[in-house]
């Protein structure tokens, strides 16, 4: 069997490719890449691009997907190092903020403006904000937190995401994702505090 036909040698291309468009897409952004452009900057095949989804629209939501796939085991990693209530909090969101730091304005303007990478970006950020509801849950039942609503912070915690995700926070503040996702650590952890 020839390399290029193991399966394990398949999934690492595939990986290895998903890796370079997402380096690709966070640093140009991709509304102005056409799947010619994609190619020639790879140096692959329009073809080998067909295998990674059927068309330039397909591409764009696979590797935003893939993009959010990695941060989240990323921010995971981070959340599994810390310790205590507040810190996991300010762990779960600063390193959410990190890996949103990669992403170039272009980048995000894209994803705002394309409806199938936007609702990826909605749906992890619905899935993060859940995250953050379990952890401050969690911080309460241990006494590390105020006893707070839980729900209502989550909420309030998500609406604020979803307002960075629309780039609603960098028109009006002129903070990057990043720093604002910081920003909503910082003073969410001093409104719980025991």
């Amino acid at each position: 069997m020839k390399t290029s036909e193991r399966p394990e040698f398949a999934t690492q291309r595939r990986n290895e490719l998903f890796d370079s468009l997402i380096e690709m897409f966070l640093m140009d952004g991709f509304s102005h890449l056409t799947l010619d452009d994609v190619a020639a900057r790879l140096k692959c095949s329009k073809s080998t691009l067909y295998t990674l989804a059927g068309s330039k629209d397909g591409l764009v939501k696979e590797v935003t997907k893939h993009f959010f796939r990695k941060a989240t085991e990323d921010v995971e990693a981070e959340l599994a190092k810390a310790t205590g209530s507040l810190e996991r909090i300010t762990a779960y969101l600063n390193a959410v903020g990190r890996a949103l730091s990669e992403a170039s304005e272009q980048f995000m303007t894209d994803m705002s403006n394309f409806a199938p990478a936007r609702g990826v970006y909605e749906m992890n950020t619905q899935f993060a904000a859940a995250r953050v509801q379990d952890l401050i849950r969690e911080g309460v039942a241990k006494g590390d937190l105020r006893k707070v609503n839980a729900a209502f912070a989550a909420d309030m915690t998500s609406a604020t995401m979803v307002r960075i995700q629309l780039g609603e926070v960098r028109a009006r503040t002129g903070l990057a994702d990043a720093k604002a996702y910081q920003e909503l650590a910082a003073i969410l952890t001093a409104g719980i505090s025991a």
